[in-house]
């Protein structure tokens, strides 16, 4: 073997040595399959090499993919996420992104959400990001309107302390005033 032929032969196989298979995933080659395994966000790999060149996660309990999983994957050609019960809110975001700015040979148009009800078995491709959010603003305006009673009723309160403050004084001033007044008869020069 000639000197560059060997060294082409081990640039080759550095991809391959650097690849390693996830836990509950079967690899051959650069291709990740991770189908029906059940598995949901916390047993999901947190990582794929950058090698890798097809991943397979369909038939799992996915409900969103956190973000930026899939964004050092130059290599990858093909994904399958399909028939994962997708909840179509703020979560879904960086997927819907991730999709939409990807080749249209690796798009997974199967992708459909699960929930909410009212975005069942829409695909998650084709849903304005309106659509996205206006099902993530239920739990923000909940919490404004929380804090916007807690800040009403924090300044009351602190009305009635006010309150209860200059009551304090005036009656606080009409002791002092009484205790001042001299009377009319000083004992104090007739005991001199």
């Amino acid at each position: 073997m000639t000197r560059p032929q060997s060294m082409f032969l081990i640039l080759s196989l550095i991809p391959m040595a650097a690849f390693r298979c996830l836990e509950h995933c079967n690899c051959s080659g650069t291709v990740v399959d991770c189908s029906g395994q059940m598995l949901n966000l916390s047993t999901l790999p947190k990582s794929f090499a950058a090698t890798t060149t097809q991943i397979h996660l369909k038939n799992n309990k996915l409900f969103s993919i956190p973000n930026g999983l899939f964004d050092n994957l130059q290599s990858l050609r093909s994904i399958s996420l399909d028939n994962n019960p997708w909840v179509c809110d703020c979560n879904i975001l960086y997927l819907r992104s991730w999709l939409l700015n990807q080749d249209r040979n690796l798009q997974d148009k199967n992708i459909m959400c699960y929930l909410p009800v009212e975005l069942r078995g829409r695909r998650i491709l084709y849903l304005t990001e309106d659509e996205i959010v206006s099902t993530c603003q239920n739990w923000y305006c909940t919490v404004a309107l929380i804090c916007q009673i807690g800040l009403f009723i924090f300044i009351i309160v602190q009305a009635i302390l006010l309150l209860l403050v200059i009551i304090f004084l005036r009656r606080f001033e009409g002791f002092s005033k009484a205790a001042i007044v001299i009377p009319k008869g000083d004992n104090f020069k007739s005991t001199m």
